[in-house]
């Protein structure tokens, strides 16, 4: 079994910074892509920025420029860095990766439970 533990949201007003952090633990042989999406309410899940095991990075326009992603593959960890917040960037932001545990031969995707980021004056 493998679990995404996130932390790092809360409130931050317009212009300020946030870092969310995902670390991911339990029977774990390898990790590939890692993830972020956030969630507004009443909407589908969208990518915010993905992370490959070789350090390939995707964003999407809206936070190109502002939010960077990285990733300790030691750690099975992964963070955003998020500046220049926005009102618009308020959702829940919820960590992803494609996990090969110990035993498997195949990927299998796991969530984190979630951590809002609000972005208000």
């Amino acid at each position: 079994q493998v679990q995404l533990v996130e932390s790092g949201g809360g409130l931050v007003q317009p212009g300020g910074s946030l870092t969310l952090s995902c670390t991911a633990s339990g029977s774990i042989f390898r990790v590939d892509a890692m993830c972020w999406y956030r969630q507004y309410l009443g909407k589908q899940r969208e990518l915010v920025a993905a992370i490959g095991s070789g350090g390939t990075t995707t964003y999407a326009d809206s936070v190109k420029g502002r939010f960077t992603i990285s990733r300790d593959n030691a750690k099975n960890m992964v963070s955003l860095q998020m500046n220049s917040l926005k009102p618009e960037d308020t959702a829940v932001y919820y960590c992803h990766a494609d996990v090969m545990e110990y035993g498997r031969r195949s990927y299998l995707r796991y969530w984190g439970q979630g951590t809002q980021v609000t972005v208000s004056s």
